[in-house]
């Protein structure tokens, strides 16, 4: 069965996902499911609430980070995160979003980011390093908890 994506060699970052067919922008490019929770956060967790981190099953924790991604996410009704195209993804494109649109902090990677985007923030960061004018653009294709640790922290620091 072809699911619209399969497992590559990427340049620069050993493997990602790869389209093997078109998909338009608002289409789901992958479907996400929970394979196991976690106690704590992990580099290739997912954060699903304020302290809730969590593996996905599948190839979903292969596709790479862009600061110019081409999905997003939203929550599906098992509190998995499926990812969501943001705009037209064509054939052989890889599969990316920016790890910021899940996580609300991120440890675990290289300081120097690989994405190779024009818009490169040169740093893998999570949602709360994210300048507001990108925070903008990713309405709609963030994890809502994302929005509520910023209510409550931003908040906090008034």
């Amino acid at each position: 069965m072809d699911d619209g994506f399969e497992l590559r060699v990427s340049d620069r970052k050993g493997e990602g996902i790869f389209a093997t067919r078109s998909f338009k922008a608002g289409e789901i490019v992958m479907v996400g499911t929970i394979d196991k929770v976690l106690e704590e956060n992990h580099s290739h967790a997912s954060q699903i609430g304020e302290n809730e981190y969590v593996f996905h099953a599948g190839l979903i924790s292969k596709v790479n980070h862009s600061c110019n991604p081409d999905c997003g996410i939203r929550v599906n009704e098992t509190g998995a995160h499926d990812f969501v195209a943001i705009r037209d993804i064509i054939v052989s494109e890889e599969i990316t979003f920016d790890y910021a649109m899940r996580n609300y902090g991120v440890d675990y990677f290289p300081k120097q980011c690989m994405c190779g985007s024009e818009i490169c923030r040169g740093k893998i960061t999570g949602w709360k390093d994210l300048p507001d004018k990108r925070k903008k653009i990713y309405e709609g294709f963030v994890a809502p908890y994302l929005l509520e640790l910023d209510a409550k922290y931003c908040s906090e620091q008034s």
